[in-house]
């Protein structure tokens, strides 16, 4: 079943090629360019979603991307129910997938493989996309790629222009706040990461503080258009640590019990807009520490900013003045591709089969899986406790 397997954690070069893909037309630099079509399967959370993405040398082409929300269903509960979200994919997969490939007019005889997330996210999900995958892989013949969900945020800015590795990377989501050197495919170096709650996490909790709502995310945004945010005064955590970490659990705290006090519609949209600063000013705050710290030693100087937060406007355009000044480009993926979305995985697949990475259909559902897993077990960000490591 497997093409060829190597430790995820190993740097590979794009010249390191299997010899079950070396066949093909190459580039000048050794590179293999044939065609990789691959059928991508996210299910990590409250989206059920399949894509098709054809991966040709650098460039990458979305031949169809189709996300079924789940929105509808865990709006009453304010948040995503674990057992909901799973019974959905179930339900979904199936018909999603045949959309995805009917959109892109292709069969499974097209496909050189498929790729479907396994980890990490809400577990009872996880399984059902990578057991879907792992059928049709072996029905029809074809590599099973299993990828991290993280990893496909790390490589979805690539869904919108040829992006050259290394570069310098912040992956900032509901679940996930992390700065991270990105050498290659599979190689990655933790440099800073939240240690204790995600800003796409504070920014759904102090929403939900403000009855604006589930997903909270984009409602926040939606009224702080309408705030002035200086007339509140916000803490800022983590002044005077030299590290790049970050932290959200005191503003959290903070917002929270102003929004109790909130009696017109004004101080809430006032509370929206200081939280929504508040938050882009730490990421900013850390960010530049690490591209000060990265500008010393690399030349190639391009910080990619990844995750549903992304999708954010004033966090967007901070960041990207934030870079500006170090001299670096900015790059930030397709807002269609900031949020979870099957096009991120099928590409991640697509590099990791155009260098003879494949899983076996043994692999399993991971709850949690670090990209930096060296790092994760010798400096882990969140020490075991009674459930364990959260990194």
């Amino acid at each position: 079943m497997s093409v060829a397997h190597r430790s995820p954690g190993r740097y590979l070069d794009p010249m390191e090629m299997s010899a079950d893909y070396s066949s093909g037309a190459k580039s000048a630099t050794g590179r293999d360019v044939r065609p990789l079509t691959v059928l991508g399967l996210e299910t990590s959370c409250d989206e059920t979603a399949a894509s098709v993405v054809r991966l040709t040398g650098g460039r990458a082409e979305v031949l169809s991307s189709v996300v079924h929300s789940q929105i509808d269903d865990h709006a009453a509960y304010g948040g995503v129910v674990p057992e909901i979200a799973a019974r959905s994919h179930v339900e979904m997969i199936a018909e999603v997938t045949r959309r995805a490939m009917a959109e892109a007019d292709l069969g499974y005889d097209g496909l050189d493989g498929i790729a479907a997330t396994a980890g990490p996210g809400l577990v009872g999900g996880v399984m059902v996309g990578l057991s879907f995958g792992k059928a049709a892989a072996l029905a029809r013949g074809l590599p099973l790629v299993a990828v991290n969900h993280l990893e496909g945020h790390a490589v979805s800015a690539r869904l919108g222009a040829e992006v050259a590795y290394p570069f310098l990377l912040l992956l900032v989501s509901g679940g996930h706040c992390q700065l991270l050197e990105v050498r290659g495919v599979g190689d990655m170096s933790r440099i800073g990461a939240t240690i204790d709650d995600a800003a796409g996490e504070a920014f759904d909790k102090i929403a939900k503080a403000l009855g604006l709502g589930y997903p909270g995310g984009p409602a926040l945004e939606r009224l702080a258009m309408q705030g002035d945010g200086s007339r509140i005064d916000l803490p800022r955590a983590l002044l005077g640590r030299k590290d790049c970490d970050f932290s959200f659990s005191g503003l959290k705290t903070a917002a929270f019990r102003i929004a109790q006090t909130c009696e017109t519609e004004q101080d809430k949209a006032d509370l929206a807009d200081a939280v929504q600063n508040a938050i882009a000013r730490q990421l900013s705050d850390r960010s530049e520490r690490a591209l000060a710290a990265y500008a010393e030693t690399h030349d190639h100087r391009l910080f990619v900013v990844a995750g549903g937060v992304a999708a954010n406007k004033t966090i967007r355009a901070t960041l990207q003045a934030t870079a500006a000044k170090h001299g670096f480009d900015f790059l930030a993926p397709p807002m269609a591709y900031c949020t979870d979305n099957a096009a991120m995985i099928a590409l991640a697949g697509a590099e990791r089969l155009a260098l003879g990475l494949t899983s076996d259909i043994d692999v399993v559902a991971r709850p949690r899986w670090p990209l930096d897993e060296a790092r994760a077990l010798s400096d882990p960000s969140h020490k075991p406790g009674r459930k364990g490591a959260k990194a």
